[in-house]
């Protein structure tokens, strides 16, 4: 079969995660104190014990997702031994994700990552004052549907926009509150069976985080940076890449750009790809693939049981 491995985005966190590989796997335990060093901060700690609302903030919530991602990525490298670049034809990941597959395809190091995505959800963050800017998921319409709602409730003083297109009839609106507070009562003009605004804390994915770009742009040209050993799949432009300099300049894109995550998938239908591993917390990838791509076999490992049975499976 041929392979593809995604990463999870923001959302899959809880309280809990990688607690068990780290009780089992010196291998995973090395990756969490690595994470913790470079953000000189008990993450890990944070991640196995909570309180829940301090994980979810953005900027413990991206490099927390990153570190289960790269943890089981390296179980799976020194205890059973599969490295990714064996087995994978792609990688890709949903908005933070990204960085992760980046960091699983040798782009950066683990502690730059982490370093990465603190700053990159601290920018986020403080991008727009609280309260500023929402989103808002928009489910049961089209994806053009959802652009033709997007474009009326944006006007000269207020952005509205597709952010993550992420299925047919899962898309989430990003900008202004006042033009979000609009699309959550006019969407079931443009086919919307519901539209809920989502408990974030700033617009992302928007033109609104522009600032963030800018301070994205200025970490993403400070780290060393390699050619990908697997091609990665982008958010922005659903291109398969190798080059670092290509690479950096999409993830800087991304901050304000929409994650194509359904035509992601599509791409790697496209490419032939029959089975995709998600590396880390949840299983929200899974399902979207498993509804759109019947063809394709999606798969989670997060737990250890997980990995055993990929291991399994990957050696037939």
């Amino acid at each position: 079969m041929k392979t593809a491995f995604v990463f999870p985005g923001q959302g899959s966190q809880f309280v809990g995660m990688g607690k068990e590989l780290a009780e089992n796997f010196a291998s995973a335990r090395e990756v969490f104190a690595e994470v913790n060093d470079a953000l000189n901060q008990d993450l890990f700690r944070l991640m196995t014990e909570g309180p829940e609302q301090e994980l979810t903030l953005t900027a413990n919530a991206q490099p927390a997702l990153m570190a289960h991602s790269l943890a089981v990525v390296r179980v799976l490298a020194k205890e059973f031994g599969i490295n990714l670049k064996d087995y994978a034809s792609f990688v890709a990941g949903h908005s933070l994700g990204e960085y992760s597959a980046a960091c699983a395809a040798e782009v950066f190091s683990l502690t730059d990552t982490a370093k990465l995505l603190r700053t990159r959800g601290d920018a986020m963050q403080k991008a727009v004052p609280v309260g500023f800017g929402g989103m808002a998921a928009v489910i049961g319409a089209t994806y053009s549907d959802v652009v033709a709602l997007a474009k009326t409730c944006a006007d000269s003083r207020y952005v509205c926009v597709a952010a993550n297109d992420n299925a047919d009839g899962q898309v989430v609106l990003s900008g202004h509150m006042e033009a979000i507070d609009k699309a959550v009562e006019i969407a079931a003009d443009f086919g919307a069976k519901r539209c809920i605004k989502l408990p974030v804390s700033a617009p992302f994915h928007s033109p609104l985080m522009q600032p963030a770009a800018e301070v994205m742009a200025c970490a993403l040209k400070q780290v060393a940076a390699q050619d990908a050993q697997i091609p990665l799949i982008s958010n922005v432009s659903v291109e398969a890449v190798t080059d670092k300099a290509q690479i950096i300049a999409n993830l800087i894109a991304q901050v304000t750009g929409s994650v194509r995550w359904r035509e992601t998938v599509d791409r790697l239908a496209a490419e032939g790809i029959t089975r995709t591993v998600e590396l880390g917390a949840g299983k929200v990838l899974s399902g979207i693939i498993k509804r759109s791509h019947k063809e394709i076999t999606a798969v989670s490992a997060g737990t250890i049981a997980e990995i055993e049975e990929l291991a399994r499976i990957l050696a037939d």
